[in-house]
């Protein structure tokens, strides 16, 4: 029984510690002889506050409509959360995110679970859906992207180590051992998360109600507003990181094509289990970066300002959501038979 619970301790510190570890890691040699001072330098005079505010303003907007997109895949399964309950969940989440890489997903299924009586196993099979969904966005947007910009990013390969001569160059760059760390992370975190899941599965019982939560998409009743919502989220997502460029001198001029490589390489990086991928995502937006001409201390200031302002957002948002939920619900909290309802 001693062992048994040693293991599991082992393994929760693991997944606490290795993504902090991680994300620290590769920050630390991102970063390495980088000069800070300039980081105030540029956030006392030459950073445009304005542009950042109005570019969190669709980083709100995407996770209201991942809210909604969600109330429509649990009307199928007959669960009816408010629409505010929905969003403030989905708030939460992303904030815990930043603690645990990927518990914000069982997380939000909790907060309807405890606030509306939603069905945790079924809300969690939606979200496994959504996950999938979220997925398939991305690699369209990558294809699409990639035809457009394909030297950019062969060039991105080939100064991460990973070109033609993969093979010649593999033990002599040090950018390929990061991009080869992040790729195992992926791995470890996947692993993870599907022994968990099949063990949840197991000792619950409740496979069941998983799959059909899966299943939801087939049966939206309103899959044009669906399809809204995805685009509306994917868009917010894009414009949030676009208008951040308007933020800079150096980075204001490069387009919106230029914007929308860095964004997809960003999206793929977040992937990885760090705080709302910290460390892979400066990585990768910084190399992206310097491919369009930016130097290295400029590209430096623009990830670590930009995911900065981006992820105390996120903590904003989590804490609005954990207030804002017993005070919108506080009557249906004092209702007796909500706590009876059957799950």
């Amino acid at each position: 029984m001693e062992r048994t619970h040693l293991k599991k301790t082992i393994n929760k510190a693991v997944q606490i510690v290795f993504p902090l570890l991680l994300g620290a890691a590769i920050l630390v040699w991102t970063y390495h002889g980088f000069d800070f001072r300039q980081v105030w330098e540029v956030m006392d005079g030459e950073m445009n506050y304005w542009w950042m505010a109005f570019s969190l303003v669709f980083g709100v907007l995407g996770h209201v409509f991942r809210g909604w997109r969600w109330n429509l895949t649990l009307a199928p399964l007959g669960e009816y959360p408010k629409l505010s309950d929905s969003v403030y969940a989905v708030f939460i989440s992303y904030a815990a995110n930043l603690v645990l890489p990927r518990v914000g997903e069982v997380s939000r299924c909790g907060v309807l679970a405890k606030y509306d009586g939603v069905s945790f196993s079924k809300s969690l099979g939606t979200v496994v859906t959504e996950r999938l969904i979220d997925t398939l966005c991305v690699l369209s947007i990558t294809a699409f992207t990639l035809l457009v910009q394909s030297r950019v990013f062969a060039a991105f390969f080939d100064r991460t180590g990973t070109n033609a001569h993969f093979f010649t160059h593999l033990f002599t760059s040090t950018n390929f051992y990061i991009t080869l760390v992040c790729i195992a992370a992926v791995g470890v975190l996947a692993y993870f998360l599907f022994r968990n899941l099949s063990v949840f599965a197991r000792v619950k019982g409740i496979l069941g109600d998983i799959w059909a939560g899966c299943v939801s998409l087939r049966h939206v009743h309103r899959p044009v507003l669906f399809v809204v919502y995805t685009v509306g989220i994917w868009v917010c997502y894009f414009l949030q990181f676009y208008v951040s460029m308007f933020c800079f001198d150096f980075s204001s001029g490069l387009g919106w094509m230029a914007s929308l490589v860095m964004f997809v390489v960003g999206s793929i990086a977040v992937a990885v289990p760090t705080p709302n991928g910290a460390g892979p995502w400066h990585f990768a937006v910084i190399t992206m970066m310097m491919m369009y001409g930016v130097s290295k201390e400029e590209a430096g200031i623009f990830a670590l300002l930009v995911h900065g302002i981006q992820t105390f957002l996120l903590i904003l948002l989590g804490i609005y959501g954990l207030v804002a939920l017993p005070l919108t619900n506080k009557k249906r909290i004092d209702k007796p038979d909500l706590s009876t309802k059957k799950q």
